[in-house]
C-alpha cells in the first residue's frame, strides 16, 4: 500500500510543471513575453572584432556612472574658501576652496578614493576615445546609411555630450590645471560678439572666477548630462537591436541575412566576459597609471597659470586652433571683436556639425533610398575614406597646436616654428592626406582586380619550356572572389540633357548642379577602378 501511494505521488509530481515553469506561464499569460523574447534572444550578431568597439564605449560608460556615484558621496561643490589642514602636509595652511579640499580628502583620506578617482578619469578618456574610434569605423564602412541615419545622430550627440561632460568634470576639482581650463573657456565665451559678456557673467555669476561656477557645473555634470546620455545610450541600443545588424561582405551575407552568433547564450556570455575585461583594464590603469594629480598643481588662483597646462586630448582640437590663430582684434561701433579667438571657437562646432549631417548629405548626393546592411570595404569608397583620414589629420595637427609648448620643450624646438607649422599644415595636411589616401584606395582596388583575374601570388617560380621564369599564381576561391567583387559601382547622378527632344531648355536648379558635381567628384570614374566582368574572368581563365 505504501509503495503504491509513493508511486502515485511520484507520477503526480512528474506530470506537474515545476515552480519556475509555472512562474513563466503566469508572466507570459499577463505580459505576453514568450514570443518576442524567443525571437529577440535568438537574434544573430556578427562576430567581427570591430563590433566590440561600441561595447568598449558602453562598458566604460557604466564604469563612469558607478565610480561617479561613489565620488558624489564625498565631493562638496562649494567655492567657499577654507584653510587646508589635512593629510597632505605640503599644502597645509594654504587657502583653497572647499571643492579642492574635498578632492584632496577623497584622494588621501577616503578608503579607495584615489583609486576610484583615477578609474573615473581613465574611464572618461576611454569612453570618448572609444566613441570616436567606433564612429570612425561606422563612417569608413558606410554603416550610417539607411536605416541607421538616426542612430548615427544619436552616436554623434553622445560624442558631443561626452566632450562637454568631460570638460565639466575636469573643471570641478578647482585645482590650478582645471582653473586654467575654465579661464580658457571663459575667454572663448567672452569673444562671442555682442552677447559674450552677458553669457560669461551669467555662467560664472560675475567677474571670473566668480563664486557660482562650481556649484552650477556640479548638477550639470552628475545629473543633467549623464541623464541625457543614458537616455541616448538606451535609444541607441534599442535601434541597434531593432535594425538588422550590419556585417562585413562575405559568402552568405546579403541585405536579408546575417551570419553570426545568437544573442543567447553565445553573444551574451562573450559580452559579459568582455565587460569584466574592460572594467579590469580600467582598474589596472587607475591603480598603476597616475592621472590628474591635483595635489601637485595646488589650488586655483586667478593670478597664476599652470606651467605646461594641457586639456584632455579630446579638447586639444579647439585649444590648438586658438593657440595658433593670429591675435586679431577689430574695433567696430564701439565694440571690440576678437576674431582671433571667436573664429576658432566657432569652427570647432561647425566641423562637428558637418560630421553629424554627412549621412544625409551623402544620401542626397547618391539618391539611394535602399536599406543597407552589408558594409563597404573602405577601399571601395576612396573619397569617403579620404575625407575621414583628412579629418583625423586635421585633428592631429590641431592637437599638436594645443600642446605646442610641450612639443617645443620636449623636442627642443622653437615654439614659433611649431606655431607656423600648424598654421600651414592646417590647410595643407588634410588635402595631402586626402590625395594620398585616395590613391592608396585606388591602388588596393587595382590589386583586388588583379587577384580576381590572375589569382594570388604564391612566391613559387616556374621555368617555362622556352626558358622564361614566371611566378605561379593560385586561383582564388569562389568565396574570396565574391568578397572582392560584391560591391556595387552605380553611375553617379546626372541631370541629363539640358535641352529636351522638342528643343525646349529644361530648367535646372542650383541644387541640381551642386548635386551633380558632388556626385561626379565622389562617385565618378576617377573614384573607382572598374570591377572585372564575368567575360574578362572567363577569357583569362580560358587562356590559362
Amino acid at each position: 500500500m505504501d509503495g503504491a501511494r509513493s508511486r502515485r505521488t511520484a507520477a503526480g509530481r512528474a506530470g506537474r510543471p515545476g515552480r519556475g515553469e509555472r512562474l513563466a506561464d503566469w508572466a507570459d499569460g499577463r505580459l505576453g513575453l514568450h514570443v518576442p523574447a524567443r525571437a529577440n534572444l535568438r537574434k544573430v550578431f556578427p562576430d567581427h572584432w570591430s563590433f566590440m568597439l561600441g561595447e568598449v564605449c558602453l562598458y566604460s560608460f557604466l564604469v563612469l556612472v558607478l565610480t561617479g556615484v561613489y565620488l558624489t558621496l564625498f565631493f562638496e561643490p562649494s567655492s567657499a574658501e577654507v584653510v587646508y589642514d589635512g593629510s597632505y602636509t605640503p599644502l597645509n595652511g594654504i587657502v583653497m576652496t572647499r571643492a579642492f579640499e574635498s578632492t584632496l580628502e577623497i584622494s588621501f583620506d577616503v578608503r579607495g578614493g584615489l583609486l576610484i578617482r583615477q578609474i573615473h578619469h581613465w574611464a572618461a578618456l576611454v569612453f570618448v576615445a572609444g566613441m570616436l574610434v567606433h564612429m570612425m569605423r561606422v563612417f569608413f564602412t558606410g554603416a550610417y546609411r539607411k536605416p541607421r541615419e538616426v542612430n548615427w545622430v544619436f552616436g554623434w550627440t553622445l560624442l558631443l555630450l561626452g566632450v562637454i561632460t568631460g570638460l565639466t568634470g575636469y573643471s570641478l576639482p578647482d585645482d590650478l590645471l582645471s582653473g586654467t581650463g575654465l579661464r580658457f573657456a571663459q575667454g572663448a565665451i567672452l569673444s562671442i560678439p555682442v552677447v559674450g559678456t552677458y553669457a560669461a557673467f551669467f555662467l560664472f555669476g560675475g567677474e571670473f572666477p566668480g563664486h557660482d561656477i562650481i556649484s552650477r557645473l556640479f548638477p550639470v555634470h552628475v545629473l543633467l548630462l549623464p541623464g541625457i546620455m543614458l537616455g541616448l545610450v538606451v535609444a541607441h541600443l534599442v535601434l541597434v537591436f531593432h535594425h538588422k545588424h550590419t556585417q562585413y561582405p562575405g559568402p552568405g551575407r546579403d541585405e536579408k541575412s546575417v551570419v553570426g552568433m545568437p544573442f543567447l547564450p553565445v553573444y551574451l556570455a562573450k559580452a559579459g566576459g568582455f565587460f569584466f575585461l574592460v572594467s579590469g583594464v580600467l582598474a589596472v590603469l587607475g591603480g598603476l597609471a597616475q592621472i590628474n594629480p591635483v595635489w601637485a598643481f595646488g589650488p586655483y588662483r586667478a593670478d597664476l597659470v599652470t606651467t605646461g597646462a594641457q586639456p584632455d586630448w579630446y579638447l586639444g582640437f579647439s585649444e590648438g586652433l586658438i593657440r595658433v590663430m593670429p591675435g586679431w582684434e577689430i574695433d567696430l561701433g564701439g565694440h571690440t571683436l576678437v576674431p582671433g579667438v571667436f573664429l576658432p571657437f566657432a569652427l570647432f562646432p561647425l566641423i562637428l556639425a558637418a560630421i553629424g549631417v554627412y549621412p544625409f548629405l551623402e544620401a542626397w548626393i547618391t539618391g539611394d533610398r535602399r536599406e543597407h546592411h552589408v558594409l563597404d570595404r573602405p577601399r571601395n569608397a576612396p573619397v569617403r575614406t579620404g575625407l575621414g583620414v583628412a579629418w583625423l589629420t586635421l585633428y592631429v595637427v590641431c592637437l599638436i597646436g594645443g600642446g605646442n609648448d610641450i612639443v617645443a620643450t620636449h623636442l627642443h624646438l622653437s615654439i614659433n616654428a611649431i606655431t607656423w607649422f600648424v598654421r600651414i599644415a592646417f590647410f595643407a595636411a588634410p588635402v595631402l592626406a586626402f590625395v594620398v589616401t585616395k590613391r592608396i584606395c585606388l591602388g588596393l582596388q587595382r590589386r583586388d582586380r588583379d587577384q580576381v583575374l590572375h589569382g594570388r601570388e604564391t612566391g613559387t617560380l616556374k621555368r617555362l619550356p622556352h626558358g622564361e621564369y614566371a611566378e605561379v599564381h593560385a586561383p582564388l576561391t569562389q568565396a574570396q572572389r565574391h568578397t572582392l567583387t560584391q560591391h556595387e559601382q552605380p553611375p553617379p547622378y546626372e541631370i541629363g540633357p539640358r535641352v529636351d527632344a522638342g528643343g525646349v531648355r529644361r530648367p535646372v536648379t542650383v541644387s541640381q548642379r551642386v548635386r551633380e558635381r558632388l556626385a561626379r567628384a565622389m562617385f565618378g570614374p576617377g573614384s573607382h577602378i572598374p570591377k572585372p566582368t564575368p567575360e574578362e574572368y572567363r577569357e583569362i581563365t580560358r587562356g590559362h
